[in-house]
């Protein structure tokens, strides 16, 4: 069978081994999952795109 990386029994053959591959795999979930904030954002985008007539604008040529 083809994989990427070590086999795994290469990996936890010794604890350091199995403790570097762990954070590994917790710093690249931690760089690929985007923040609330980030996902609040876009979903915010998202909305304001979908609904172009939600957002009122006032041309400038319109009486007051």
């Amino acid at each position: 069978m083809f994989g990427f990386g070590p086999r795994l029994t290469t990996v936890f053959a010794s604890r350091w081994k199995a403790l570097l591959w762990s954070a590994g795999i917790l710093l690249t979930a931690y760089c690929t999952v985007p923040s609330a904030e980030e996902t609040a954002q876009k979903e915010a985008a998202h909305a304001a795109a979908a609904h172009p007539a939600a957002v009122h604008h006032k041309s400038p040529w319109a009486r007051n």
